[in-house]
């Protein structure tokens, strides 16, 4: 595993998106925390989570009580894990995603996942996304408070533009660590944001990062699904002999130093496959091949 750095941390060049293991089509409680297990057993150091990873309806937290039951049944040292959690949005009955950035409901979000992840302040906190009915400064403020009241340690934003974090930066200063946008061969509409996070040292933590690669059997031979634009990753990963969904994770390490990719995972195969893309390294060539396929319309 290679590593990267968020704020003052030290953490895998990969991470674990959680929100598949508990969200709509989940795995039953014992693969999930099997998926958990293998990411920590491979080097992933990032765990990503939030309030609102649950069953549509159903009380909020329910990934983040299962992101700590993994960590207190791992077997190993966890003393370097970053657990790093979101709130801001909600999951009512109809499915639907709500978005609630007021700072009183920020502040008593945060205060509810730092009881469910059972630590004395969290690791990394992220505004899910802005609320357009609330000024960014007031949400961007709650960070600020919580922070000064050491409830979390680092602070970060999502879903954002270059405006929003640069007014997020203003606000926190060095305290705002990592941007969570999406960000794939298929989504390529935050280039901005990426270059102004490297530009401030600020991590860029894509999500959804696969989008464009097929999900296709890890235990058979690759199978293109989906735009042909994109069959320059199969075709790396056929000569390389490795995924496709490896390809594309290096393909976004190598964009950026900032970059930590957090590709969801719902079995322990799929986890350790994206795991090993940490080190694989492609060459000009190649990386030349697929910023081509991934600009073609």
């Amino acid at each position: 595993m290679r590593y990267r750095t968020l704020g003052d941390l030290r953490v895998s060049a990969v991470g674990l998106g959680a929100m598949p293991l508990s969200i709509e089509g989940h795995p039953d409680e014992p693969r999930a925390l099997a998926t958990v297990h293998a990411a920590l057993d491979a080097g992933v150091t990032l765990l990503d989570t939030a309030d609102s990873y649950h069953l549509p309806g159903a009380a909020p937290g329910h990934n983040e009580l299962l992101v700590a039951r993994a960590l207190a049944a791992y077997g190993g040292d966890t003393s370097g894990v970053l657990v790093a959690t979101k709130g801001g949005r909600g999951r009512p009955a109809d499915g639907d995603w709500t978005v609630d950035g007021g700072a009183r409901h920020l502040k008593s979000a945060a205060e509810a996942s730092l009881k469910r992840l059972g630590v004395e302040a969290i690791g990394l906190y992220q505004l899910h996304k802005p609320d357009p009915a609330v000024p960014f400064e007031e949400s961007v403020g709650a960070l600020r408070e919580l922070l000064d009241e050491g409830k979390i340690r680092l602070a970060g934003v999502s879903n954002t533009d270059v405006g929003q974090i640069r007014t997020a930066r203003d606000i926190l200063g060095d305290r705002l660590v990592a941007v969570q946008n999406r960000y794939s061969p298929a989504v390529r509409d935050s280039e901005a944001e990426l270059t102004l996070c490297a530009e401030l040292g600020l991590a860029f933590l894509p999500w959804s990062p696969l989008g464009g690669i097929s999900r296709s059997s890890l235990d058979g031979p690759s199978r293109l699904v989906g735009p042909r634009r994109f069959g320059s990753f199969h075709d790396v990963a056929a000569e390389r002999g490795v995924s496709p969904q490896q390809v594309c994770l290096a393909w976004l390490l190598a964009k950026s130093p900032v970059v930590i990719p957090i590709p969801g995972a719902s079995r322990p195969e799929t986890i350790r496959d994206s795991a090993a893309a940490a080190d694989l390294v492609l060459d000009a060539a190649e990386l030349a091949r697929l910023d081509e396929a991934a600009r073609r319309p």
